[in-house]
C-alpha cells in the first residue's frame, strides 16, 4: 500500500505521532519502520556523545570548520537588508504549501507525467527501497551513480541496492569520503566534517584503485586541490560508465513538474545528464508551488548552507526530452513518517526544513560531540526534531534532550523554524507517554506538591539551607553527593542554597507587607 494524496487531506482528523491503538484499530499514522534505513542509532545520545566528547581531534576538526562556515555565512547575510523580509517570506511559503500539500502533490503528479516521467508513491522506506530496486533491475545494470540525497540516505538505499548485487557509487566528494572510509555522514551540509586533510589523504591512498598495485603512483600530498584531482580521476570513469543514477532533489515545482539539485562541484550535473535512467527519490514535504516560490529559497539557502552568495550549480529539470539526457524518469515520492509529523501542529513545521544545516553550525551541543553521536543521518538541532517525529519519540527518546535550549538554533534558521519550542514540545510527549515513573518525574512531583503548601515549602527551604554546609563556601554543591542527588550533579552544576530566602528577605525589608 502507497501513500498517496488522500492521506494527506486536511479535513481528515489524524493523531498526533505516537498516538495509542484502540483494540485492532490503529488510530495513528504510519513511522518511519525499525529495521530499515537510518534514522535511529545503536546507543542513545548521552552514551554516543560521551565518546565523541574523549576524541579531541573530532572536537578539533568540528571546532575549525563550524567556526569557518559561520563566519563566512555572517558575512554574506548582512550584505542583505531585507534579510529579515525573505526569512518571513520563506516560512510563509512553507506554512501555506504545507496546508495544502495534498493538492501541491497531486498537481506535481499531472505535469511529472505530462512530460513523459513515471511518478511512484512509497509509504515507507522498505517500500521506496523496493520500488527503487526493482527499477534498476529492470534496466539489466549491477551499478548506479548517486548525487548526494539526504532521502536515500535516511532509508538506507545504498545497503537495499547492495543486498540485490547493485552497487551505488556515490559522487558528491564528502560522501565519497564517508562511503570508501566505510563511515557514516557527520553533517547534512558537509557529510565529512570531522575528517581532516591527513586523514582524506589516507583513505584516498588506501581505497582508490589509481593508488594500488605495484607501480602505482603513490604520490599523494593533502593539499585540497591534488585530494580533488584524485576525487575527480575516480569518478570520472564511473559517470561515463553508468546507464543508471539516482539523486535526491533540493526542491520540485508544482506547477511545471521540475525537480531541483543545487550544489558545488558538477556531480550532480553529470548524474543527471549522463546516464540513459534517471530516478529521483524525495521527501514529499520538497515541494514549493510557482517558480516564484522557488526564488526565495533560491536565495537562502546558499548564504545559509555554505555562506555563497548563490550555488555554483542549479539543476532543474522536467520528465524526458527526445535525443537529450536521460530517456527514462522515475520519481518516487517517499512518505516514512512524514504525514505524521504533518499531523502534529506544533511538530510539523520541522518539514520546513531546506536542510541548510545553519542550526548545526551554531550549535555548542553539536560542535562537540558530531553528528554520529545523534545516530540518525540527521543530525544536530534539526535532526533532534525531525528525527523522534519521524520514527515516533520514544524510538528516538533522548534526541529532544540534546541541546541547551539556547535558542541560536532559531536565530539563523532562514525559514524561521522555532525549534527549541519544538524540543520542548517532545520533552512533554516523552514524559506523559511514560508508563512507569521516573526517579525525575517522582522528584518533580514532590516538588510540586511542595510548592502548593505554604508550610511544606517553608520546612523545604530550612532543609535545603544545610547544604551551605555541604558547599564549604563554594558557589555550587559537590558533584560527589550521594545518589540520587549525584544523577545531577555528576552532569550540572547545583547552586548553593542562598543564605536567605526572597520571602525572608521580602519580610525583613517590607515588614510582611504584600
Amino acid at each position: 500500500m502507497t501513500t498517496t494524496p488522500e492521506d494527506l487531506r486536511t479535513d481528515q482528523t489524524p493523531l498526533a505521532p505516537g498516538a495509542p491503538r484502540s483494540g485492532t484499530t490503529f488510530l495513528g499514522l504510519p513511522t518511519a519502520p525499525r529495521g530499515v534505513g537510518h534514522l535511529r542509532g545503536d546507543r542513545s545520545f548521552p552514551d554516543a556523545a560521551r565518546d565523541a566528547l574523549r576524541d579531541g581531534q573530532l572536537r578539533a576538526n568540528l571546532g575549525h570548520a563550524t567556526t569557518t562556515i559561520r563566519g563566512k555565512r555572517a558575512r554574506v547575510v548582512a550584505e542583505l537588508p531585507d534579510w529579515a523580509q525573505l526569512r518571513a517570506a520563506g516560512s510563509a511559503l512553507k506554512t501555506a504549501t504545507m496546508a495544502r500539500l495534498d493538492e501541491h502533490l497531486e498537481e506535481l503528479e499531472r505535469q511529472v507525467t505530462a512530460r513523459g516521467g513515471t511518478v511512484h508513491w512509497a509509504r515507507d522506506a522498505a517500500e521506496a527501497n523496493r520500488i527503487v530496486t526493482e527499477l534498476v533491475q529492470a534496466t539489466g545494470s549491477d551499478e548506479v551513480v548517486k548525487v548526494k540525497s539526504m532521502a536515500t540516505q535516511e532509508i538506507g538505499l545504498n545497503e537495499a541496492l547492495e543486498a540485490a548485487g547493485i552497487t551505488a557509487h556515490e559522487t558528491d566528494l564528502a560522501e565519497l569520503i564517508v562511503q570508501l572510509g566505510d563511515d557514516k555522514p557527520s553533517h547534512i551540509l558537509v557529510p565529512a566534517i570531522h575528517k581532516n586533510r591527513a586523514e582524506i589523504r589516507e583513505i584516498f591512498l588506501r581505497t582508490m584503485p589509481q593508488f594500488q598495485g605495484e607501480g602505482a603512483d603513490r604520490d599523494l600530498p593533502d593539499e585540497p586541490r591534488r585530494l580533488a584531482m584524485a576525487a575527480r580521476a575516480h569518478l570520472r570513469e564511473r559517470f561515463l560508465r553508468a546507464r543508471v543514477a539516482i539523486s535526491g532533489a533540493n526542491f520540485a515545482v508544482a506547477e511545471t513538474g521540475t525537480l531541483a539539485v543545487v550544489e558545488s562541484e558538477g556531480n550532480g550535473r553529470m548524474c543527471l545528464t549522463l546516464p540513459e535512467t534517471l530516478i529521483t527519490v524525495m521527501g514529499i514535504e520538497k515541494l514549493v508551488p510557482t517558480w516564484r516560490d522557488l526564488e526565495v529559497f533560491l536565495q537562502l539557502l546558499p548564504r545559509s548552507s555554505t555562506g555563497e552568495r548563490m550555488n555554483p550549480y542549479t539543476s532543474t529539470w522536467a520528465g524526458v526530452t527526445p535525443g537529450d539526457g536521460p530517456q527514462d524518469f522515475h520519481l518516487v515520492l517517499l512518505d516514512n513518517g512524514r504525514t505524521a509529523v504533518l499531523a502534529d501542529e506544533v511538530g510539523r513545521q520541522a518539514l520546513h526544513c531546506i536542510r541548510c544545516s545553519a542550526c548545526l553550525n551554531v550549535c555548542p551541543v553539536y560542535e562537540r560531540t558530531g553528528g554520529h553521536s545523534y545516530g540518525s543521518v540527521y543530525p544536530g538541532p534539526i535532526g533532534a526534531i525531525l528525527s523522534p517525529q519521524l520514527t515516533g519519540v520514544e524510538d528516538n527518546a533522548s534526541l529532544p534532550y540534546a541541546s541547551s535550549l539556547c535558542g541560536a538554533c532559531y536565530d539563523v534558521c532562514p525559514v524561521a523554524i522555532d525549534i527549541p519550542s519544538v524540543l520542548v514540545h517532545l520533552r512533554a510527549e516523552h514524559v506523559e507517554a511514560q508508563e512507569k515513573p521516573t526517579a525525575e518525574s517522582v522528584a518533580f512531583r514532590a516538588l510540586a506538591t511542595a510548592m502548593s503548601h505554604p508550610r511544606l515549602w517553608r520546612l523545604a527551604q530550612r532543609a535545603a539551607s544545610l547544604g551551605r554546609l555541604l558547599s564549604r563556601g563554594k558557589p555550587t554543591m559537590p558533584n560527589a553527593l550521594p545518589f540520587p542527588a549525584s544523577a545531577w550533579t555528576r552532569s550540572r552544576d547545583l547552586p548553593t542554597p542562598p543564605a536567605e530566602t526572597f520571602t525572608s528577605q521580602w519580610a525583613r525589608e517590607h515588614g510582611g507587607r504584600k
